[in-house]
């Protein structure tokens, strides 16, 4: 199959692109500055903005499958002039636009769990109303909701070390919520190919998870534990973050805001873990304490041979 992957260059793109050139596909990757050197030899680099139609349309030519990962992160504020709804709702209704007139015949959207169009955090609300708009389309479109997803690029583990630090640290409430079901990205590549090639997921709404529940500070502990660091969580109550956040806001300089911090509070776990439905069940799923530990010895390893 011909596959165009929009945000093909991310940290979960990269992942796909590889996953489906693996399996034979010929890859297309659309992004708004095309790296090469995180994308297999093979696939092909367009450049294109998902939130300028015209940027894009030409892109959806020829394409027998169209993924769609585009998305402003959760835990950051958007930069000035960028906005949730214009890539989550109007990047949707673009690529959607352009997917029905070229023809494609598969459409995968990359939304995640909570996405909810009533939520009161902007990133999952505006997740929601875009899953809307693949709903209502006339694709044989699928829709995948996953938990917090970890590997090597994870903007998660990106955050917690920028906004944490060794041995002593702070976070809303000690970071004691049941905050994730982590799942490993090379997992979610293979569930993307899957639902790119099995015609039993048209039109079919997935939760996903990993094996897991994890809150936000047992990530923290196994981050700095795996590079060889300690770490002691002192809780700060969430109402005095929120107040420091209010008086902070107006500076756009400081890219955490009160919705990333409320963020940090919402439960993100499934209900019913949908992993099943793509032939998988926990004991096939990676964990973060084997995939940090695994990462750990090999970077070891490699500073050695160094």
């Amino acid at each position: 199959m011909n596959v165009l992957i929009a945000g093909g260059d991310g940290f979960v793109g990269r992942n796909v692109c590889a996953e489906l050139v693996n399996r034979g596909h010929t890859v297309t990757s659309l992004s708004r500055s095309p790296d090469a050197e995180v994308l297999p030899d093979t696939v092909e680099l367009v450049s294109g903005d998902i939130t300028d139609y015209d940027s894009i349309d030409a892109a959806f030519e020829g394409k027998d499958a169209a993924v769609n990962l585009t998305a402003l992160p959760p835990l950051h504020q958007p930069r000035p002039g960028t906005f949730h709804d214009t890539v989550c709702i109007g990047g949707v209704m673009n690529a959607v636009h352009a997917a029905q007139k070229h023809d494609v015949s598969r459409y995968i959207e990359m939304s995640s769990l909570g996405a909810n169009p009533y939520s009161p955090i902007a990133y999952w609300r505006t997740q929601g109303l875009g899953d809307l708009v693949a709903q209502y389309s006339d694709l044989d479109w699928v829709i995948l909701r996953p938990s917090f997803i970890f590997g090597k690029g994870s903007e998660t583990f990106a955050f917690i070390k920028q906004y944490t630090t060794p041995y002593v640290t702070f976070l809303p409430d000690g970071g004691d919520q049941p905050s994730f079901q982590p799942i490993w990205v090379e997992d979610v590549a293979q569930i993307v190919a899957d639902a790119i090639e099995q015609d039993r997921h048209v039109r079919q709404v997935y939760d996903l998870g990993g094996p897991e529940v994890l809150t936000f500070g047992e990530v923290t502990r196994m981050l700095y534990h795996a590079a060889g660091e300690s770490v002691r969580i002192i809780p700060v109550p969430m109402q005095l973050v929120e107040l420091a956040l209010s008086a902070a806001e107006p500076l756009q300089t400081i890219p955490f805001g009160i919705d990333q911090a409320r963020a940090l509070e919402m439960t993100n776990t499934t209900d019913h873990n949908d992993i099943k439905a793509f032939g998988l069940d926990k004991s096939n799923l990676m964990r973060v304490e084997t995939y940090l530990s695994t990462t750990s010895t090999n970077s070891n390893r490699e500073q050695n041979h160094g």
